[in-house]
Order: structure tokens, then sequence, then C-alpha cells
């Protein structure tokens, strides 16, 4: 699987390696191939991505409230799921339009997860910049929302505390603290799933059949463990962002 996984990074790179540096060298980025911008933690978004789009598709055009099939019935079980969650963090009411993106940003981390249980492909989300990608897309999500919800001055009050007089020492504290969650966020998730592939890869290295595993069982609770609470801070973050539209 990991000469499929270069000959498709190969192929993505030879189609849009050329117009990628030219996008990547006018954003001021410069890339450490520029004949090759693409890598395989792309590609392995790129697939996952396509993955998520054809599967909403087929339950979007495979709906039947009388016969529901195979698809629809999983569908329906992420949904309630991550429904019950949401409702629980971020209150009985306006969650409900958030419910599409923490969904997407769920299924999304999961299946970079569970990459790396397939022999020979690496995990996409042990590559510091697909969680850092993640990170960045949900702070300004989460950023945008509250502006939306409390309007440009009543988000900035957000950050100066209950109290008049200290919000001078509470500003530029929360300010701070609301941007190192791309930090934590990114950290988070890189740090559990690369070492999670590292002690796989080193006891497959050293015994390779039997005890591994374990570990491969390891790996699954990771990445299962590392989606939620990625879906599970963002509807934190959110129910921070727009608690006043929730009152």
């Amino acid at each position: 699987m990991h000469s499929l996984l270069l000959a498709l990074t190969s192929l993505l790179n030879r189609l849009f390696g050329a117009p990628t540096t030219a996008l990547l060298y006018k954003l001021g980025i410069h890339p450490a191939h520029p004949a090759a911008p693409i890598n395989n933690a792309l590609t392995l978004e790129l697939l996952v991505s396509a993955f998520l789009i054809v599967f909403f598709v087929i339950i979007r055009a495979s709906l039947n409230v009388e016969k529901p099939g195979g698809v629809q019935h999983l569908a329906e079980i992420i949904y309630g799921f991550v429904d019950d969650q949401a409702q629980s963090v971020m209150g009985q009411h306006g969650y409900e339009s958030h419910l599409p993106f923490v969904t997407t940003i769920l299924l999304f981390v999961l299946l970079c997860n569970l990459l790396g249980l397939l022999p020979g492909i690496p995990t996409p989300s042990a590559d510091p910049v697909v969680p850092l990608g993640i990170a960045i897309v949900t702070f300004v999500y989460y950023n945008w929302h509250g502006v939306r919800a409390q309007g440009p001055i009543g988000y900035l009050k957000h950050f100066m505390g209950p109290i008049w007089w200290i919000a001078p020492l509470m500003f530029p504290i929360e300010i701070i603290s609301n941007l190192a969650r791309v930090m934590s966020l990114t950290v988070r998730l890189y740090a559990n799933m690369f070492a999670s592939d590292l002690l796989t890869l080193v006891f497959f290295s050293l015994i390779p059949i039997g005890i591994p595993v374990i570990f491969l069982g390891l790996h699954l609770g990771v990445a299962l463990i590392q989606a939620y609470v990625f879906m599970l801070l963002t509807m934190i973050y959110l129910a921070e962002a727009t608690a006043h539209e929730q009152h």
C-alpha cells in the first residue's frame, strides 16, 4: 500500500505541483521541495476529504424514511452521538447550526487517525502540519461565530472578564490563552498519534508477529479518543465564544 500511496502522491505532483508551488510562493511560503510540494500526508488528507464527500452524497441520495439502508443507519448513529454531546456541552438551544462542522471535524480527524492502521500507510495526523491545519480552521470557525453572536465589541468584551477594573490585566491574558488554543489542539493530536505510531513501529521491528497486534489495538483506542477530544474541545470553544447567543 505504501507504493500505491507514493504513486498517487507522484501523480498529484505531476498534475498540480507547479500551480501549488506558484501559489505558495505568492503567499510568501517557500516549500522544501518546489518540484514536489504535495507530500504523502496531504495526499491522505485529500483522500479522506474525497471519501467524506462521497459518504455524505450517498447519504443524501439514499435517504429513506420507511426503509433506511445501512449507510443511513450509520449516519444516524453518528448524528445522534454528536447531537447528544453538543446538547450536553453547548446547551439545549443554538447548537444545531454547528453540528455539520463538529461532525466533519470528528470524522475527518478519526479517519486520519485510523489510516495508520493500514500496512505501509503513515498516520496523517502524526505529521504536525495536519493537526495544525485542522486547529487553524477550528480557531477561525469558533472566533468567527463568536463575533457573529456577540458583535465585534461584545466579543472583545468577552476577553475582559466580569469586573471592569481588572480588564487591563485580563484582556492580554485571555487573548494569549485564546491564541494558544491553536498550539494546544495541534500538539495534543500530533504528539499522541506520533507516539502511538512510534510505539507500534518499535514493537513491529522487535517482534513482527503476535504482540504488535496489541499495539494496533492501542493505536485504535488512541485514534478514537483523540478524535473525540478534538471534537469535544471544539464544542467547548464554540460554547464559550457564542455564550451570549444562548442566554
